[in-house]
């Protein structure tokens, strides 16, 4: 690593189904208009579970409860023009339900629209899905894979 400490970004993804939909995020980024689950950064001293909710919010305007972990992810992007490397990623992603949708909020910096999309829908759209963890988080929730939130415990 060349004397250089490696620290992966951690991010939160939220899989929230309604009436067989899923919700989705369209969002800019780099210039592409790509799909993705409401997702972000993990914010220091954040809950990961607090992360997952704050991001639902911020970027689709639903407040969601989350109800399971579906799994834990590891993914390294390819390099963007200019880097030499890409950069590595750990998401958290967790299966939660619907609350309220807030119409009316403002929706962060990039996100174009929230939107509801069939599992079907979503998967015909691969060529437009921010990451592979898009699609393998969906995919692994549909499956059924589900764990306690109690796995996601915060030390202070």
């Amino acid at each position: 690593m060349s004397g250089r400490f490696w620290q992966p970004d951690v991010t939160v993804a939220s899989v929230v189904f309604d009436a067989g939909r899923v919700l989705c995020v369209e969002e800019r980024v780099d210039g592409r208009l790509v799909l993705n689950q409401p997702a972000g950064h993990l914010e220091p001293d954040e809950a990961l579970v607090d992360a997952a909710v704050r991001e639902t919010l911020e970027e689709s305007g639903w407040t969601v409860e989350p109800t399971a972990l579906i799994g834990l992810y590891q993914w390294k992007s390819p390099p963007r023009p200019g880097e030499a490397d890409g950069r590595h990623f750990i998401r958290v992603a967790v299966v939660a339900r619907p609350l309220a949708h807030d119409p009316d909020r403002v929706l962060d910096d990039g996100i174009v629209q929230a939107l509801w999309l069939t599992p079907e829908a979503l998967r015909a759209e691969a060529a437009r899905h921010r990451s592979p963890l898009v699609w393998q988080v969906v995919a692994d929730c549909l499956a059924g894979q589900r764990q306690p939130l109690s796995l996601l415990r915060q030390l202070r």
